[in-house]
């Protein structure tokens, strides 16, 4: 077992290298003997279309099924419909198999005990379980039930749209566009329809919509049908990238700034939660309305640990990852998101493009991702810290962001990926490429010394 798959928020690793059907039994039997001994006894289980889903999916209830777990499989669905699937049929958790954003190769699972996925040290405790190998023995029941249409339903309900939004719609192959276009096209949108045919090869890209050359097929449908806005999901349809009517991508921090607004103009005062790879002109915009913000640790578990804790209406992170404690659940629902700018649009009958007209352009560089070992990464951003932290005021809540009188520059480590990832934002071109500058050669200094 390679202890590296057990994450901060999840547990992931490559097919058939780190994950195989005798450890999705095993982590069954983890999770059911864990479970029992905190007195959760009903969980919810379901799949994305990732090739090794299904049979991962059959052993891990295998497993839960042989501790005395009860399991309710929902069978095909997206991360979403997984957590709601606990609160309509009233268990006590679920666990999600998926390898949510990441290449083929690659799967996992996503597991909340209760209503929220466990992150941090109980990822470990159940390393430990399958370390110590004494599993809880019983006979579980199983009860195979759909969740699809209670889901759709539910969205449905709360939204009223203006009749014919022109929408495009990117599943990237993944189980979103498949589940979202029927309730697209309930609420009255128009929807043209591309790679949302659920196929575990993605064969026409990776499902991650902060890539932007993931996104050249939708921009393309976006600009040649004359569309109001380009929806694209990940693989398990948690994150939510956009593409305006002019083509232009949106990214998750443009996103939260819209919804922020929308949210604090009937909701004064309410907290609202970004990460650290956010722009700075979020959180200003979010003061200047009125709004509290906070900047917070990336990671879907970690944003709902402190959505919770702090009472926030809203979270969100540069990835797509966006949180609705107003009017939702606080989780990460990228279905539900697109229904929100959807019924913003109606309302205000503008476009996502008048809707962020008004705020200061900067220059900005998307997430660049750095190829580095999970062994490394860790050691390499304490060093870029000390490096910086005796010259600049640093925030170090995750990773190292560095300000600057007219920008900021972040380096800090995926938790779901071998990779660093670095961000950077300033005024002007010149002082945006001066600040990559300055800290990409302290980062790639130090990856040459290891």
């Amino acid at each position: 077992m390679n202890p590296a798959i057990f994450r901060e928020y999840d547990i992931r690793g490559v097919v058939d290298e780190d994950l195989n059907i005798d450890f999705a039994y095993r982590l069954g039997q983890a999770i059911g003997t864990y479970s029992l001994s905190r007195g959760i006894c009903n969980l919810t289980t379901g799949r994305d279309c990732r090739l090794s889903s299904e049979s991962y999916h059959a052993a891990i209830n295998q497993g839960l099924l042989a501790t005395g777990i009860n399991v309710i499989d929902i069978g095909l669905c997206a991360t979403p419909m997984l957590y709601f699937s606990i609160r309509q049929f009233k268990a006590d958790g679920g666990i999600m198999i998926t390898g949510s954003h990441n290449p083929p190769e690659f799967n996992g699972f996503k597991i909340c005990l209760g209503f929220d996925t466990i992150y941090g040290e109980e990822i470990q405790n159940l390393k430990r379980v399958i370390t110590v190998g004494n599993y809880e023995k019983g006979k579980g029941r199983y009860l195979k039930q759909s969740i699809s249409k209670e889901y759709a339903d539910f969205l449905c309900n709360q939204f009223t749209l203006k009749e014919g939004i022109n929408v495009v719609l990117d599943g990237g192959n993944g189980v979103g566009g498949y589940f979202a276009a029927p309730i697209l096209r309930k609420l009255g949108c128009r929807v043209t329809e591309i790679f949302c045919e659920p196929d575990g090869h993605f064969p026409n890209h990776f499902p991650d919509p902060t890539v932007p050359e993931n996104l050249s097929s939708l921009i393309a449908n976006v600009k040649e049908s004359n569309a109001d806005i380009g929806l694209a999901y990940d693989g398990d349809a948690d994150r939510l990238g956009i593409v305006a009517n002019d083509g232009r991508i949106l990214w998750g921090d443009e996103l939260l700034l819209i919804f922020s607004r929308a949210i604090l103009e009937k909701n004064p005062g309410a907290a609202i939660i970004g990460e650290v790879k956010c722009s700075q002109k979020l959180y200003d915009d979010i003061y200047a309305h009125g709004g509290k913000a906070i900047m917070w640790k990336a990671g879907h578990s970690l944003i709902k640990g402190k959505m919770k804790e702090t009472n926030a209406l809203l979270a969100g992170e540069m990835s797509g990852h966006l949180f609705f404690a107003d009017r939702y659940f606080g989780y990460d629902d990228a279905i539900y998101a697109s229904l929100r700018i959807l019924e913003i649009m109606s309302e205000t009958g503008k476009t996502v493009t008048d809707l962020i007209a008004d705020v200061p352009v900067t220059f900005t560089t998307p997430e660049i991702r750095i190829d580095c070992p999970d062994d490394v990464k860790f050691r390499i951003v304490d060093q870029v810290r000390d490096h910086f932290k005796s010259m600049y005021p640093i925030i170090d809540i995750d990773g190292v962001r560095i300000p600057f009188n007219d920008g900021w520059g972040l380096i800090r480590c995926s938790n779901t990926q071998p990779v660093l990832v670095l961000r950077f934002e300033a005024s002007t071109q010149s002082r945006l490429d001066a600040i990559r500058s300055t800290i990409e050669e302290i980062v790639y200094s130090k990856l040459r010394g290891c």
